[in-house]
């Protein structure tokens, strides 16, 4: 495992990582056989010296699959996998959510936005000189690969809605509950931290399988 990037990375975040990758022994058997399929393609992929190219897909392009893109990168940095370019995309374009970003903020990341327009540009900071450029989008915009790419379905609808991807090498069903749910109640924040924690763990330890 080669993380000789890690200490770029900022101290609150690195500490959060440090607890993602002691909790994948909670990853269900089921969801790793799942994320087994993420690695491998990844893994491919850099053996034969291409490009990886992900693109996480939810509904409105909103809160999971930003979670997932940016946890992605990350991970990718974190094990020194070269190569590796996280997308996201929605079947409809709205903007990222306030709720998920402040969760991130909470896991350690430093994000900033361009604008106050209803779709903002953020920029996603996870080490000095490293960020991911954020805005809601349709899976399909220019701004996004529109071949040779695992397309990773992050929501249910999303999956049951959208069983082709044009230009998608591999399409994986990995779906997480929406903390969407629960907005506007007592555990608001809590289910924002849950979800940007599962994700986090998954991520990583969809990333620890390559090099091992």
């Amino acid at each position: 495992m080669n993380t000789t990037k890690t200490n770029n990375i900022f101290p609150e975040l690195s500490n959060y990582i440090k607890d993602l990758i002691n909790d994948f022994d909670q990853i269900s058997s089921e969801r790793k056989v799942l994320l087994s399929k993420l690695s491998a393609f990844i893994a491919n992929k850099v053996k034969n010296n291409l490009p990886v190219r992900l693109i996480f897909i939810c509904t409105h392009n909103s809160r999971r699959s930003h979670l997932s893109q940016i946890w992605a990168q990350t991970a990718a940095y974190f094990y020194g996998i070269t190569g590796v370019e996280s997308f996201s995309g929605g079947t409809e374009a709205t903007a990222f959510n306030p709720r998920a970003v402040k969760a991130m903020q909470k896991a350690g990341f430093k994000i900033t936005f361009s604008d106050n327009s209803n779709n903002p540009l953020y920029t996603v900071e996870f080490a000095e000189g490293q960020s991911i450029k954020a805005f809601s989008k349709k899976y399909d915009a220019e701004e996004n690969p529109s071949e040779d790419f695992c397309a990773i379905m992050t929501c249910s609808h999303a999956d049951e809605n959208c069983p082709f991807i044009p230009g998608a090498s591999l399409r994986l069903p990995i779906s997480y509950d929406d903390p969407k749910d629960f907005d506007g109640t007592p555990l608001e924040e809590t289910k924002y931290n849950e979800r940007c924690r599962q994700i986090g763990v998954e991520m990583f330890y969809a990333f620890s399988l390559i090099n091992n």
